[in-house]
């Protein structure tokens, strides 16, 4: 397995993790705030044909950590959930902060990792999301808790969701993506810790740059993005794809970082053929 052992896992978090369906397995890695209900969008569909494997990563969801850390605790604990699995092979997907990771795990387990879905990321993340008010954070804290409680109510959508924050996260206001948010983003959000806030921004403030590496990742690669993204630019996605060797580039128009959630139909239709096209090269034992 390469240099798969001269990592040290022994100080790595057992994390929470929901597993699904049978088959290849896939690995899939939610976002910052986020859990690993988060990607249900995806694991729903994909463990009709495939085992899924979605972790609540260290200081998310129900994957509790006393203590600060850094992103490459997030790699430890990964690496030790293969192990615990016996995962030997796998397809990892990752949303955001977990494309980020999921690049990091193909550089280190080149044998391991066979196949890459990125959604909304970037090797060297860049936003352009203008500055925040008050009046925004209130407008989405109140979209938030009334969305939460009736999902989708239209009333809600068009008086504070479409004035909130969400108008930076999405970009069709549907039942659909109100639906979602629900479900999956506002409770992760509210089990997201500080330290693992703090660990991303780090890295972050850092200048967190992987592109001159990326020419080590031969594994298939499929790089999805939304248009009007104003966390991760469109741009940044694009500089990505750029340097991968075996990549398949979609832009979404009229989406932004939650596009998953905007048009779920279209987005896993062409995870479908892509996955269809490179079926041999990924699921190769």
């Amino acid at each position: 397995m390469g240099d798969r052992h001269n990592y040290p896992t022994a100080g790595a978090a057992k994390l929470n993790v929901y597993v699904q369906g049978q088959g290849f397995p896939i690995l899939a890695l939610h976002g910052h705030p986020g859990s690993g209900r988060s990607l249900a969008v995806f694991i729903n569909h994909l463990s009709q044909r495939y085992q899924t494997f979605a972790p609540d990563l260290r200081g998310y969801g129900k994957s509790r950590f006393q203590g600060n850390f850094n992103m490459q605790d997030h790699l430890y604990d990964l690496e030790a959930l293969l192990d615990r699995f016996q995962i030997e092979k796998c397809l990892v997907l990752g949303w955001s902060l977990g494309g980020i990771l999921a690049m990091e795990l193909a550089l280190r387990f080149p044998q391991r990792v066979t196949g890459l879905i990125l959604v909304a990321t970037a090797a060297r993340p860049r936003g352009n999301h203008p500055p925040i008010t008050w009046q925004d954070n209130l407008y989405t804290g109140v979209a938030g808790i009334l969305n939460y409680i009736k999902p989708s109510w239209q009333w809600n959508i068009d008086t504070f969701g479409k004035r909130s924050l969400f108008r930076y996260l999405i970009q069709q206001h549907t039942p659909t993506a109100y639906s979602y948010i629900a479900k999956d983003a506002v409770p992760a959000y509210l089990q997201t810790s500080g330290a693992a806030t703090n660990a991303l921004f780090t890295a972050i403030r850092s200048g967190y740059n992987r592109l001159t590496d990326l020419w080590q990742i031969e594994c298939p690669t499929l790089v999805l993005a939304g248009a009007q993204d104003r966390h991760i630019t469109v741009d940044a996605s694009l500089e990505t794809a750029r340097h991968l060797k075996n990549c398949q580039w979609q832009s979404y128009p009229h989406t932004a970082h939650l596009f998953p959630w905007e048009i779920p139909d279209q987005v896993l239709g062409d995870i479908d053929n892509w996955l269809q096209l490179h079926s041999q090269e990924i699921l190769a034992s």
